[in-house]
């Protein structure tokens, strides 16, 4: 069976190291979506860092094809209520994106919070 990038086990484990909690991750080929908690003194963007570039080292020691992050990347806040929902929403990304692909997912969800794609 083939592992995605999105892989918990891998993701979840660098997160841990750090002292964040992976609640939800997982993915596809092209993106992946991690539900975390991070201690008050790591930010977003040193999350990210941090995910990216042990992810990253990761694929080198342990995967066969070139792997690259893009440079940019989405964070959102939510509310503590709706954390079961977007558990079910990582865990059925491969549902999910049978109806509707990434890219316009995305710029949709970028629209919502009045964001310009």
């Amino acid at each position: 069976m083939r592992r995605s990038l999105g892989t918990p086990v891998n993701m979840a484990g660098i997160a841990r190291n750090y002292g964040m909690h992976g609640l939800a991750i997982g993915g596809m080929d092209d993106h992946v979506h991690a539900l975390i908690t991070t201690p008050p003194v790591i930010t977003i963007a040193k999350s990210v860092q941090v995910l990216k570039a042990n992810s990253s080292r990761w694929m080198r020691e342990n995967r066969l094809r070139r792997f690259q992050w893009q440079e940019g990347y989405g964070a959102f806040s939510v509310s503590r209520s709706l954390i079961p929902q977007i558990m079910k929403y990582i865990r059925n990304q491969k549902e999910h994106h049978r109806r509707r692909d990434f890219a316009t997912e995305y710029a949709m969800l970028l629209r919502k919070h009045g964001i310009e794609p």
